[in-house]
């Protein structure tokens, strides 16, 4: 996890496509420039990151089902909760689950975990684009690949 380069998920490490599921895990670092402002003395994830974490797990898992022919950019948020604090150096368990993907739109439920403890959930909405252009593309699918994404769910396979 690299905070201040919004890299929230560590690595993929399952992918159902027939559960319409993806799990990731990630550790927050020890340091981070962001918990010089979030708290001074008390360093804390901000809750708007934690989000972000769930979106891009939601966004893989997105892009599986679509085999990366369509970025999901985040439209909506609902029914967030934040039920604890997360601290430096937390190992996280992320779950995405795919209620709906088509007509240009994707609709997930996200949650996070720490030692089997809910820290968050929410319901995620996505629209649906063409990626701008091939290097972007390719970059995503790097993206993918360096994380661990089968690659029964990458282009070309």
């Amino acid at each position: 996890m690299h905070l201040e380069y919004f890299q929230m998920v560590d690595r993929i490490t399952s992918v159902d496509l027939a559960a319409g599921q993806l799990s990731a895990q990630s550790t927050v670092p020890e340091k981070s420039p962001v918990f010089e402002g979030h708290f001074p003395g008390m360093p804390l994830v901000p809750g708007v990151l934690l989000i972000e974490t769930m979106a891009q797990a939601s966004g893989f898992l997105i892009m599986a089902a679509n085999r990366f022919t369509a970025m999901p950019f985040l439209v909506g948020v609902k029914q967030g909760k934040l039920r604890t604090f997360v601290e430096p150096q937390t190992a996280l368990d992320i779950v995405a689950d795919l209620d709906h993907e088509g007509s240009g739109y994707a609709v997930s439920h996200a949650s996070i975990k720490s030692d089997g403890k809910k820290i968050c959930d929410c319901q995620l909405t996505f629209k649906t684009m063409p990626f701008p252009d091939d290097k972007f593309a390719a970059m995503i699918v790097g993206r993918g690949r360096e994380l661990g994404m089968p690659g029964d769910f990458l282009p070309g396979s």
